[in-house]
Parts: structure tokens; C-alpha cells; sequence
């Protein structure tokens, strides 16, 4: 453990490999106090006692999960032995239209409700990533708090940004390459 002289708070402890074998190592992720604050529960609007038991929660934990399952790569593996299977079986069949009405049938159905179900999971990472930069903008005393409404400008104010972030970053390639300029003389 680190003791108060060191003045390092350990923000996390990660475990690599499997307990007990030779490989298994516990890393410490080691935050400065000056660098670091820790949670103010007072601050969150969010109440961890409450029970998150309705429907929208219990369809947002449905669509991670099956988000989740549907990107592994076994779900690959059974989506490509369900189209082998299903090509095998042509010849039993005769290929007819019912055996291929079977396969665009059952893609149409789960692309169908795919869509809702990634859409959704989508939409919440999108808002989990713009509430953690709010919070490190509302942080940083440096930073401009009038950025952490940038979803909410148009199409245009969006570009001026754009335009305007692209002359900064014109500005320290050619700093970088008086400094470049400067060392090889």
C-alpha cells in the first residue's frame, strides 16, 4: 500500500490475468490529490438507492446486453453457420421460393428490430461521452464553457467552429515547423 508521505491516492486497482497463475499481476492506477477529487455524492442528481426497475431502464439494459451479445464474435460465428446451414439445406428443397423467402424473411425481421435495439445503445454512449467532456470542460478553468452546448448549434455554427479550431491547429503546425526550421540550423 502507498503511505501518506507518497500523497498518491490509488484511483484504481487492475487486475491482469488469472489468479494464481504465474502471470496474474495487480497494477495500481496511481492519481496525484492535486490532480484528483473525489465524488461528491451531493452533487450527483442521480440517487444510487433508488431502484431503476422500469420499463425504459429494463429496455436499455435488454438492448446493452443483446448489443453487446450481437457484436461478439460467437454471434458471428452462429450467423455464418445459420447461412451454411441454410445454403446446405437448397438442394433438399429445390431452392425454391419458400426456401429463400425463409432467409430474407428472418434477415428482414432481426435487421428490423437490430436497428432500434443499437439505435438506442447508440444514443446513450453519444450522451455518456458528451456528459463526461461537459464535465471535464466545467472542470478545466481554462476551457471555454460556452463549448459544452456544441449538439445544440446548427449545421453552420457547427462549421464556423470547425474553420475556427482548423486555423488554431494551421497555427501550431507552423510553430512546429519554425521550431523544426530553428533546430536544424
Amino acid at each position: 500500500m502507498f503511505t501518506s508521505a507518497e500523497r498518491w491516492r490509488v484511483a484504481a486497482v487492475i487486475k491482469v490475468g488469472a489468479p494464481g497463475d504465474a502471470s496474474f499481476k495487480e497494477r495500481r492506477l496511481q492519481v496525484p490529490p492535486d490532480q484528483s477529487r473525489p465524488i461528491d455524492a451531493s452533487m450527483s442528481p442521480v440517487d444510487p438507492a433508488k431502484k431503476h426497475s422500469s420499463l425504459l431502464e429494463r429496455f436499455r439494459q435488454f438492448a446493452h446486453g443483446v448489443a453487446h451479445a450481437t457484436g461478439s464474435p460467437l454471434a458471428f460465428v452462429a450467423a455464418v453457420l445459420i447461412i451454411v446451414a441454410w445454403a446446405v439445406t437448397g438442394p433438399l428443397f429445390h431452392f425454391s421460393d419458400t426456401w429463400q423467402l425463409v432467409i430474407n424473411t428472418g434477415t428482414t425481421i432481426i435487421t428490423f428490430l437490430m436497428v432500434f435495439l443499437i439505435q438506442n445503445t447508440q444514443n446513450r454512449d453519444s450522451q455518456v461521452v458528451q456528459l463526461k467532456l461537459n464535465e471535464l470542460i466545467r472542470a478545466v478553468h481554462r476551457a471555454r464553457n460556452d463549448l459544452v452546448d456544441l449538439e445544440e448549434m446548427s449545421d453552420d455554427e457547427l462549421q464556423l467552429l470547425q474553420e475556427h479550431f482548423a486555423k488554431f491547429h494551421q497555427r501550431a503546425v507552423d510553430v512546429r515547423a519554425r521550431r523544426g526550421n530553428h533546430a536544424g540550423e
